[in-house]
């Protein structure tokens, strides 16, 4: 059993809280920006003093509307300031927050209000209000709700004001670091979600030690990032507190459609996203330079990205590279920088594997993107490359206060100051979730190298046995198919059959610039796309390129090409944009049968779509 463990860098302490975190902040830096909001084209920052201030007159009006210690408090809001104002104000009354995606459909609401007990809901807009009231009558515990877009904030603060500072202070004291200080819901991209309970200890000695090992990102002299990952998700909320604890000035942006415009603005130094964003970013480059007429030196650009970066971790970059590097820096990868911020030196991506492709090609822009690995039952992080230990197509090392082993069956066990309590009123699942020794069982499949970097595989409910009794990963073939310009999602197929095959959704954000590159009518529809011979031939050169990685029996032999996309409303896709698989293969199922035939024996040989 190969196992890989890094040590504390910061002690424990036992009786700190997440509102310790600011305090000491505070104490250390009033004066310095903590947050930056909108305005007038710019943004307008606000110090950790004022946030400490604003957030104290909310939970003081939290107070005062009957929030007890102990509550939990379900909150719906998009990536915003707002969201950590409430999210600490919560944690001043000494309240627990259940965060809903602001995405969830009217029955995922009253699942998870119902499940975690929750007693009041804070709502940001009317149109999640109008899902919440689809399920108000069943719901048995909520007494209260708020809504920020009618002045919730304000109207709280105003109620709030009669409450004495020294009863905030006594209750953001009572919780101690084994205490719940969140309970979190999984995505259910394996089933129903399950609230995790999370600690205040998970977040606070995660916090210190992922400071420590990320120093030159959170540390470093006017260090500042832009959110736009969904804060309801743990990977966000993580970063969110870490900024918190390490001063670094945070911007929101929940429109993904104007990231790039708010970035021009913002300028941060580092990023945390997920590989699609950075999918996204490289081929809205490929093709509007395609349009410019200057679609070779785009290609010609990237390939020498690639091969300089290869080279150097290959120790030596040869003199020939390095001078075709240095002009493709000037005409092509400092204006890319440009488009970025122009001073992201890093940026932390989870949720997916990266292509190692792109990680080649973002590291030569000057941009590493520290792959790491985490599930919401980890509080994010278990594992991540840093600035100085950093190998593309691997998720890093153990961050500090990590154990991460292999079991014989390849899962991925992890131990560690991040691994939550337990599931919330879920006893056998919690106990279902643990080895004898105390590892949390992932469910992830996953290797070691020699250095203790971790590399994910796939996922054990994910492989694909065929007839032939070849077990497949999935996601080795569905995460480089993705990558290509013109593709959404691909969802593998073949569980006993006799060969693999494929679904195929296309990108109806890229493929209008695709098409018109291509000499073709951009206004095309999905479906006429689906059929088109340029689109078709474009995905079977993306699905070679994925057969290329693998073994002949492992390759996709077949592929549909779906003429709608996986989407959340749909059930198909997660919050955080991870596929459902079973859901996709119960409403695809007429799709998948006919790629296989009435006798799909007698259909092994055909290998095109």
């Amino acid at each position: 059993m190969k196992l890989s463990e890094t040590p504390l860098l910061i002690p424990p302490v036992p009786e700190d809280n997440i509102t310790d975190l600011l305090e000491q902040r505070v104490a250390a830096t009033p004066d310095q920006a903590l947050f930056a909001t909108p305005s007038n084209g710019g943004w307008s920052d606000i110090s950790a003093a004022e946030f400490r201030r604003q957030v104290i007159s909310l939970a003081k009006g939290l107070t005062a509307s009957g929030i007890e210690p102990g509550d939990r408090v379900a909150f719906m809001c998009k990536t915003s300031y707002e969201w950590s104002l409430v999210d600490f104000a919560i944690l001043y009354t000494g309240a627990v927050m259940v965060p809903v995606y602001e995405t969830s459909s009217a029955l995922q609401i009253l699942w998870i209000l119902e499940d975690s007990g929750a007693k009041h809901f804070i709502i940001e807009t009317g149109d999640q209000h109008a899902r919440f009231a689809e399920v108000e009558d069943q719901l048995t515990n909520v007494k209260q709700v708020w809504r920020l877009d009618e002045g919730a904030v304000a109207k709280l603060g105003e109620q709030g004001v009669g409450v004495e500072d020294a009863e905030i202070e006594r209750r953001r004291n009572i919780a101690v670091g084994s205490d719940m200080a969140t309970l979190i819901y999984t995505s259910g991209s394996t089933g129903r979600p399950r609230g995790c309970v999370i600690t205040h200890s998970n977040f606070v000695d995660l916090s210190r030690n992922a400071g420590g090992a990320l120093s030159s990102l959170v540390q470093e002299e006017g260090a500042s990032t832009l959110l736009f990952v969904t804060l309801a998700h743990v990977f966000a909320r993580f970063i969110s507190i870490l900024c918190v604890h390490g001063g670094v000035r945070v911007g929101h942006q929940a429109d993904t459609s104007q990231l790039l415009p708010a970035l021009s603005t913002f300028h941060p130094t580092f990023l945390l996203a997920v590989p699609r964003v950075f999918e996204k970013v490289y081929n809205s480059a490929e093709q509007s330079t395609a349009a410019e007429g200057k679609g070779k030196i785009f290609k010609a650009a990237a390939k020498v990205a690639v091969e300089h970066s290869e080279a150097l971790d290959a120790g030596k970059v040869p003199f020939g590279l390095s001078l075709k590097f240095k002009l493709f820096d000037k005409l092509v990868y400092a204006k890319l920088r440009e488009k970025l911020g122009g001073r992201v030196t890093n940026a932390v991506s989870g949720s997916a594997p990266l292509s190692p492709y792109l990680g080649h090609f973002y590291r030569s822009l000057g941009i590493k993107i520290l792959e790491g690995y985490g599930l919401t039952e980890t509080t994010a992080p278990v594992t991540v490359n840093l600035p100085d230990k950093f190998k593309i197509g691997t998720v890093g090392p153990p961050l500090p206060g990590h154990i991460v082993r292999i079991a014989e069956d390849g899962e991925i066990q992890v131990k560690g100051i991040d691994v939550f309590k337990e599931y919330w009123n879920n006893p056998e699942a919690t106990a279902a979730a643990f080895t004898e020794d105390g590892f949390f069982r992932t469910g992830d499949l996953g290797s070691l190298d020699t250095d203790g970097y971790l590399t994910i595989t796939g996922r054990k409910k994910e492989i694909i046995v065929t007839a032939g009794g070849k077990n497949v990963a999935p996601a080795a073939l569905e995460d480089p198919i993705r990558s290509n310009t013109i593709i959404s999602q691909v969802v593998v197929v073949g569980d006993q059959k006799p060969f693999i095959a494929a679904l195929v959704t296309l990108d109806a954000e890229m493929l209008p610039a695709w098409l018109k590159n291509q000499g073709e009518d951009p206004q095309m529809t999905i479906l006429e796309a689906s059929k088109h011979p340029k689109v078709l031939a474009e995905v079977q050169r993306a699905v070679d390129g994925g057969n290329a990685l693998v073994s002949r029996a492992e390759s996709i032999r077949k592929f549909v090409i779906l003429p709608t996309d996986f989407i959340e409303a749909n059930g198909h896709l997660t919050p955080k944009m991870s596929i459902k698989r079973d859901n996709i293969m119960r409403d695809f199922s007429a799709e998948i049968a006919e790629i296989y035939g009435e006798n799909p024996q007698t259909d092994f040989v055909q290998t095109q779509h």
